[in-house]
Parts: C-alpha cells; sequence; structure tokens
C-alpha cells in the first residue's frame, strides 16, 4: 500500500510538471499575476531571458518525464529537489498565495528520496550499517492497511495548511480585487489597502510596500 502511494506521488508529481511546464518549452508566459506583483515581476524578468526560459521548460519537462517511468523515478526526484526547494523559498519570500502547494511538493519530494534511501545512502555524508546489521534487524512487512502512516500524511497536509492560513497577517494576493478583498479581515483594513495600491498600482518594491504598511499599522495601533 505504501508502495503504491509512492507510485502515485511520483506520478502526480511528474504530471504536475509536465503539464505547468510544457508551455515554457512553447515559449509562452505560463502565469497571469500582473507585473507589478512581486512574483509577476521576477517571472516576468524571466520570461525574457529568451533560450534560457526555453532551457528552464525542457529541463523540468525532462525530469517530469524521468517521474513518470518507475524505472528513473529517483533520479527525477533527485534532480527535481533543489528546484522546487527554491521556488518554495521563492513563494514565501514574496508571500505568495501558493505557499501550501509549494510545501506539500518540496514534502511529496522529500518522501519519494526517502523512500529510495537504501539506493541514495551511499552518497550521503553518514556513517553507512552494515547490510549484515540492517538484514538482522529489519522487520518482515506487514499486510495490514498502514493507518497510521496515512494519519500522518493527512495529519501532515492539515499541518501545512494551518500555519499556512496564519503564517502572515497580509499578503499580496494574485491580483489587486483579491488582495483588496483579504483587507476586510485585517486589523488594519486602511493600512491593508494602501498596501495592495503600492503593490498593483505604484508598482513600487514588495519590501518597501511592506514597511509603509507595518508604519501605517503600527501609527494606527498607537492612535
Amino acid at each position: 500500500m505504501v508502495s503504491l502511494f509512492c507510485h502515485f506521488l511520483s506520478h502526480h508529481v511528474g504530471s504536475r510538471i509536465y503539464s505547468i511546464r510544457f508551455v515554457k518549452v512553447m515559449g509562452e508566459r505560463f502565469t497571469a499575476l500582473s507585473v507589478n506583483h512581486p512574483l509577476g515581476h521576477y517571472l516576468d524578468a524571466l520570461y525574457y531571458t529568451e533560450y534560457y526560459y526555453t532551457f528552464i521548460g525542457i529541463s523540468q519537462l525532462i525530469i517530469a518525464l524521468l517521474l513518470l517511468i518507475p524505472r528513473t523515478a529517483l533520479l527525477g526526484a533527485l534532480m527535481y529537489f533543489p528546484i522546487i526547494l527554491n521556488i518554495c523559498i521563492l513563494a514565501y519570500a514574496v508571500r505568495f498565495e501558493g505557499t501550501r502547494i509549494t510545501t506539500l511538493m518540496v514534502l511529496a519530494n522529500l518522501y519519494l528520496l526517502c523512500w529510495d534511501y537504501n539506493r541514495i545512502k551511499y552518497i550521503l555524508p553518514f556513517k553507512q550499517v552494515k547490510e549484515d546489521d540492517y538484514s538482522a534487524g529489519k522487520k518482515p512487512l506487514s499486510n495490514k492497511f498502514p493507518f497510521l502512516f496515512f494519519g500522518c500524511v493527512v495529519a501532515m497536509i492539515a499541518t501545512v495548511i494551518f500555519i499556512n492560513q496564519f503564517l502572515y497577517d497580509i499578503r499580496p494576493g494574485n491580483s489587486l480585487d483579491e488582495c483588496i478583498n483579504g483587507c476586510a479581515g485585517n486589523s488594519n483594513p486602511k493600512a491593508c489597502e494602501e498596501f495592495c495600491d503600492c503593490i498593483y498600482n505604484q508598482g513600487k518594491p514588495f519590501h518597501e510596500c511592506l514597511i509603509e504598511y507595518n508604519k501605517a499599522k503600527a501609527k494606527g495601533t498607537n492612535q
């Protein structure tokens, strides 16, 4: 059952990469984010790097195909891990709405690597356990449904969603309307709306808008 879950993860990650990155190979934008959005600004600049943009798309397409083939899934997971980790950190840095999915993609990739630990442990800088000792302490596989394992998977997904819900008091959203709609639940709606205006209408850098927001919020609290 756990093995089937591993194959499902591999195919899910691979198919998701394939569907998203194919547009890069075709030389098209793969996002509708505004250029003034902090992540949209980055992706727009990346789009204009010409064949480097296409190179990234082809590389990720190859990784997707490797993940979809069971024999090469481990190689695909090894190649994709630094890429998805970089994307995940970037999403958190600009407070992108996709932090949840990128975090889950990182965890899925980590699971694939852990599943094949016996194949990659020889290149890791850790003290290796002798094969005889490992075989002696290895427990036989059980045919019982792994309730504990899948319970932990569900709990981890719920934890990622819960933490991301309260991690930031403000996010730029994916559009001006989405950003302003999120101001209703903010402790300082006016400061939130000014933040949205700073991002989308004034086109200022994200960190400058965030500084102005924090100042306006502090000023509102002191009044």
